[in-house]
């Protein structure tokens, strides 16, 4: 079996995504195809003894449309589809305005009189004195406007003969029909002045202007999964200096092959991975690993690309180029979570599949059955119309955009940033909640939290070496004099420093003789840690970092470095906890540290030492499990696990990547938000299948009528003027039950 991805062109809606996947899973020797309307793309597994890249363009170019296997894009191909991207939003934008700026001057015309103060016209549009100016001017302007939303009808009508309606349909033939009947009205006007009040040309043009607006919205809310994977790739440098017969030559990545020995200076990106063959030095992994330390590097140590080189000159023997490594590794695994369709079920979309043929089915049965029974063509006119009229899709059509605008905005307002439709949906479906330790649960910035002092005051230890520390790069080295500034305020200068990579530094303050660093450090210069051995052993084992000061040879103290759980993470688990959802922590760094934040947050599970692979891994096992998973993280490292789980969150203070790679972004970088997010989901869900009800059950009980029940039982007879009017009621209805949700307190 061999697996591709396309791109797919022409869908506009989650009809358009089943057709597709439908016609291609009905071909010999497909096993699955999963199209994700999100990215536009096509995950298909086939046997290619039995079909080619060929039958399955042709199949899907067959049911409408496009196809074409996806490329490996560069990085200036990745730019130039943003450009398309933003140019193709800018397109979207003015015809939405041009729609608006013609449709408010047609309400005016049609709709004036009929308000308890009569808007003036001029006597050459009078309805009375100049009826066909009258309903002239509507046309025109309605023509402007129907021009501006002609991809409806181009794309409604084109899917419609097709065999699988969708959305776009219910415009086009509602709109259509009314538009249609005004024309009729309008040719019969000279021979027939009441034909006046029988024009719908405004209900047309808004319900075309309305749903266009409410396109525009789900375009600007869907994910740019693209520019996440474009940011991972710029994260590895474009050159490499590479040592060739003890000279030093810069060349593109490209051309470094395996074995290549790699000269990487102080403050530069690793370009590729591989082993240090000579240098010692401090490597900040932060953005693939999750680790929020620098990592020490000495000879035989692994680099990894990407990464960037701190405080020393390292060669290293390159082991992985190209697709193999670890960063072409989590890029691709992106792009595989998503490629994969997520579980959302576009209800609006399946119903319509089957709603527009009823309607049409019906309107058609009416006409027919009114003709045969000596009804004349004006009568029989009529009730087709009123018919297609009262079955317009506004309603149904707002029914989910209204209810997510007004969730999301809501959200926004708590902080909760949602960035489409299909996350609100599926976020209420939560089972498991994966959350990524560094930055996630704890701050992810190293702070002093314990001072242990054998015959100085604490306070005073943490001062001096914090004002030893003052001129260190490491991060444990800048907590101790945080810490230290916050205690004293300014520090005094010391004589001399110098640091020692991997295990501290070195300085004289006040002509006495400083060394602060790790037990490694104590060992490489013979100090004893006999008297504070113990602590260490409990320092460590509360997952801290114990940083011994010796003064003048003699050990005085232990600094514990740590970073430490956010305050609100353990509030926010139990929460989250308490509504039913298991809760996983997830990380890469050592067992005991995890496993003692672990149990301070009160998480269900502790998952420790995973790379990066792995973590996306993890989340893929629960949803084998049969598990709706919901990811939080924060680093470029959880990016994959974030793309493959059926929600992603990114906190707000972490990196791009994942910001880009989430559905959800936390601005708060507060754990509290994912219950938030959570229980917004619910209550919007609840509020979207509510209006749905209503919006199918109005078209359900208007349809009859429309079509002449009551008139044949002696009733009265509903004309499309009518028939518009209840039309916008529904929307009215749906929207004002959306506008609830604002009063949600989360």
């Amino acid at each position: 079996m061999k697996q591709e991805c396309y791109d797919i062109t022409g869908m506009t809606c989650a009809s358009c995504s089943a057709a597709v996947e439908r016609v291609t899973r009905k071909m010999e020797g497909v096993q699955e195809s999963n199209v994700n309307l999100a990215t536009n793309k096509m995950t298909i597994t086939y046997d290619e003894s039995k079909v080619s890249p060929e039958d399955i363009i042709g199949r899907v170019e067959k049911a409408g449309f496009g196809a074409a296997l996806e490329q490996i894009k560069e990085k200036e191909q990745e730019k130039e589809e943003k450009l398309e991207q933003e140019e193709a939003q800018h397109k979207i934008r003015q015809r939405v305005i041009g729609s608006i700026i013609f449709a408010v001057p047609l309400l005016y015309i049609s709709m004036g009189h009929m308000l308890p103060f009569e808007l003036p016209l001029p006597r050459i549009l009078s309805m009375e004195e100049n009826p066909f100016n009258y309903a002239l001017a509507q046309l025109l302007l309605t023509v402007v406007v129907l021009i501006f939303g002609r991809k409806f009808y181009i794309v409604g009508f084109k899917t419609l003969f097709h065999g699988h309606p969708n959305m776009d349909s219910l415009v086009a033939i509602g709109t259509g029909s009314a538009f249609l009947y005004s024309l009729v009205m309008t040719i019969r006007i000279p021979f027939d002045a009441h034909a006046v009040h029988s024009l719908y040309y405004e209900s047309a043009a808004v319900v075309v202007t309305l749903v266009m607006l409410g396109k525009y919205f789900e375009s600007k809310s869907k994910g740019k999964t693209s520019e996440a994977i474009r940011k991972l790739m710029e994260l590895a440098p474009d050159t490499a200096v590479r040592l060739k017969e003890g000279k030093e030559e810069e060349i593109p990545v490209e051309q470094v092959n395996k074995g290549d020995v790699l000269l990487v200076r102080p403050g530069s990106k690793i370009p590729l991975d591989g082993i240090v063959v000579r240098g010692v030095s401090s490597v900040d992994e932060s953005m693939l690993t999750g680790e929020s330390i620098p990592v020490e590097k000495e000879t035989g140590a692994e680099v990894i690309g990407g990464s960037i080189n701190y405080n020393g000159a390292l060669e290293m023997e390159v082991t992985h180029t190209g697709k193999d490594t670890t960063l072409a590794k989590i890029i691709r695994l992106m792009e595989e979570a998503q490629g994969r369709k997520a579980p959302i079920s576009k209800m609006a979309d399946v119903v319509a599949g089957y709603f527009v043929p009823a309607v049409l089915v019906i309107a058609v049965l009416a006409a027919v059955i009114w003709a045969v029974t000596g009804h004349p063509i004006s009568f029989v006119l009529k009730i087709f119309v009123s018919v297609l009229v009262i079955a317009c899709p506004c309603a149904l059509g707002l029914a989910t955009p209204t209810a997510i605008m007004v969730g999301t905005g809501l959200g926004a307002s708590h902080g909760i940033l949602i960035k489409s439709g299909e996350a609100l949906e599926i976020t209420h479906k939560a089972q498991a909640v994966v959350l990524d330790k560094t930055g996630t649960v704890t701050e992810g910035k190293p702070k002093v939290v314990q001072v242990i002092s054998k015959t100085r005051s604490r306070e005073e230890l943490l001062w001096m070496a914090g004002a030893c520390e003052v001129p260190s790069e490491h991060p444990l080295g800048k907590a101790i004099v945080e810490a230290a500034r916050e205690q004293r305020g300014k520090l005094p200068a010391c004589e001399e420093f110098s640091s020692i990579t991997g295990q501290g530094i070195h300085a004289v303050l006040e002509g006495k003789s400083f060394w602060i660093g790790n037990a490694k450090l104590l060992k490489e210069k013979n100090f004893s840690a006999k008297d504070l051995e113990k602590e260490a052993e409990e320092i460590a084992a509360k997952g801290q970092t114990p940083m011994f000061v010796v003064i003048d040879g003699v050990l005085e103290g232990i600094i514990s470095v740590a970073d430490t759980v956010k305050e609100t993470s353990r509030s926010a688990i139990d929460k989250i906890k308490k509504a039913g959802i298991k809760v996983y922590m997830l990380t890469g760094d050592n067992r005991r540290t995890a496993e003692y934040i672990g149990s301070q947050v009160h998480a269900d599970e502790v998952i420790a030492e995973v790379l990066p692979q792995d973590k996306a891994a993890v989340v893929q096992k629960l949803q084998q499990e049969g598990k709706t998973v919901l990811m939080v993280g924060d680093g470029i490292n959880d990016a994959p696990a974030l793309a493959q789980a059926d929600i992603g969150v990114a906190i707000g203070s972490g990196s791009d990547i994942a910001m880009e790679s989430s559905d959800v972004v936390l601005m708060r970088s507060d754990l509290e938000d994912v219950y938030r997010a959570i229980k917004l989901s619910k209550a919007t869900i609840r509020n979207i299948k509510e209006n749905l009800f209503w919006a199918f059950a109005f078209n359900s009980c208007g349809i009859p009528v429309a079509a002449g029940l009551l008139y044949a039982f002696g009733g009265p007879l509903l004309n499309p003027m009518i028939a518009g009017l209840a039309m916008s009621f529904s929307s009215v209805f749906v929207v004002s039950n959306a506008l609830r949700l604002k009063r949600l307190k989360l």
